[in-house]
């Protein structure tokens, strides 16, 4: 399904723009336009859904709501509906390195509400038809985040005081949705402005030649529409609280395991229903993406199981996941879609029978490869071709950080040999070459790894909350021709995806004259 080719994973709020966060506007049309430049055929990004508490893209209050913050400011002064002088005010001091969440929240409310305030007859229409399209999910997020962001001052679900409405009476449910009829509304035109902006971008990708590679976690969190909604999906308390939550154990990223907190499917409760939930979870994600990333793909073979009252993740049980059954149903209703599986850290027998049935391409990582050892399944000489190899992710320390900061005396020296470099100036460039060489199908790079950039530049750190996370942004003047030509050229001399025509172009421009 997949043929030899390449890209680049940056979320979109780590791109450049002169509010304070990425957006879906004009700086990320001229980010594919760069990826366009330097030959790349994907352009990966981490989910976009509504963030809840830290800013995780892996935390929302949806399954399908897409993230309000990523809204671009100047595309709606060219909707009419705020001044270009009303933007301006709602910046403050942004800064153009990081991503400031909190600042976010106190600016750009206000500043979406007025937007609101000024729609047009034509517009409510459009807004009418979306909703209807969307009826699915759309009415539920906007009346649960209704409830909670406004009648019960951000209390999660589980902690809600009106027990009729956390168990969705239907004149409870009647009644509170007359009451916030307003703040409903404006939720669903928030959603309305998100889908548009998203639906422009992505063809402006498509035009460009550009597939984008979304990420669908695999639980949802407990504080969200989804837990309301669906309640007999999760292993749940009678007040909606999770009574087992999901996690891994002790491994790479922690000595105390990562102890997640959303909860864990009633897999059974899943299968009676034919997995009608996950085929609408992973039919929203290809109406907004190319190809998707499961997360964690180990969890649908087994899953880490812990007690909420827990905690740390240490003391969990393995549980049997759903399997090749889940898989089989989505493509018998979907027909066959393209999916990658996240299998890393440790996997058993199991897992490995379960990619091998799906045929998805697992993923590797050169990072976990440095360890004086060549039988490294991370190392790129060891790469199988249904692979995506990436050279960190938004997980990991990128390169330069591993190298320099965490790698021992012996495994910096066997970096420094592998990559052929000990500069760290050229360890990002040395690393992208060593994972496009390889005969992986997909190679991928970080941002941070393209910029050959360090610690600083980290996205996130697994088992932590709050903090540099997510907030790591690129300069505009850092995405600049250089950068992607010496991309492009990589990509050419190892054959990712080097389009044929423009090779045609290059060979006759490069015709000696005797």
């Amino acid at each position: 399904m997949f043929k030899r080719s390449s890209g680049v994973l940056a979320h979109v709020t780590s791109l450049p723009s002169p509010h304070g966060v990425g957006t879906m506007g004009r700086t990320a049309c001229e980010f594919i336009d760069f990826l366009a430049d330097a030959h790349q055929t994907y352009w990966q990004v981490l989910p976009l859904g509504h963030t809840g508490f830290g800013d995780s893209p892996y935390q929302c209050f949806s399954a399908a709501a897409g993230n309000p913050y990523l809204i671009d400011m100047d595309l709606l002064v060219e909707y009419g509906l705020l001044t270009a002088d009303e933007v301006r005010s709602g910046d403050f001091n942004a800064s153009p390195d990081v991503a400031d969440f909190e600042q976010l929240a106190d600016t750009r409310w206000p500043l979406f509400r007025k937007a609101y305030s000024r729609v047009t007859p034509e517009m409510k229409a459009a807004i009418a038809d979306f909703t209807e399209e969307n009826r699915e999910w759309l009415p539920d997020y906007a009346l649960f985040m209704a409830l909670k962001e406004e009648k019960y001052h951000h209390a999660p679900v589980y902690m809600w005081p009106e027990k009729d409405v956390r168990d969705r009476r239907p004149e409870a449910l009647a009644r509170v949705t007359e009451e916030l009829r307003g703040e409903i509304d404006f939720r669903i035109f928030l959603q309305y402005i998100f889908f548009k902006q998203w639906n422009a971008l992505r063809a402006h990708a498509k035009e460009k030649g550009i597939q984008i590679i979304g990420d669908i976690p695999i639980y949802v969190s407990a504080d969200s529409s989804d837990v309301w909604t669906h309640p007999e999906l999760f292993k749940l308390k009678s007040d909606l609280s999770p009574k087992l939550v999901a996690g891994v154990p002790p491994d790479y990223y922690s000595a105390t395991g990562q102890l997640w907190g959303n909860p864990v499917y009633n897999w059974a409760a899943h299968k009676k229903t034919g997995y009608a939930w996950w085929i609408w979870r992973m039919k929203s994600n290809m109406a907004l993406f190319d190809v998707v990333r499961l997360d964690h793909f180990r969890g649908f073979a087994a899953y880490w199981e812990v007690d909420a009252a827990e905690d740390t993740a240490v003391n969990g049980k393995w549980r049997k996941g759903p399997g090749m059954e889940l898989f089989r149903a989505i493509e018998k209703a979907l027909g066959p879609i393209p999916l990658i599986a996240e299998d890393l850290g440790v996997q058993t027998d199991e897992v490995r029978e379960l990619l091998r049935a799906s045929g998805f391409p697992g993923m590797r990582v050169l990072i976990f490869g440095f360890t004086p050892d060549y039988d490294n399944e991370h190392l790129p000489h060891n790469y199988l071709p249904n692979s995506i190899v990436y050279t960190s992710t938004h997980d990991s320390q990128t390169v330069c950080e591993q190298i320099m900061d965490i790698c021992s005396e012996p495994e910096k020296q066997f970096a420094y040999r592998y990559l052929r470099t000990s500069h760290a100036e050229a360890m990002g460039w040395s690393a992208i070459k060593c994972v496009w060489a390889s005969p992986a199908h997909i190679a991928m790079t970080t941002l941070q790894d393209l910029l050959s950039l360090g610690a600083d530049a980290r996205m996130n750190t697994p088992a932590t909350i709050g903090g540099k996370n997510w907030r790591w942004r690129v300069r505009a003047e850092a995405l600049n021709p250089t950068v992607a030509t010496l991309l492009g050229d990589i990509t050419k001399t190892y054959m990712r995806g080097y389009r044929q025509e423009e090779d045609s172009k290059d060979n006759e421009d490069e015709n000696c004259d005797f």
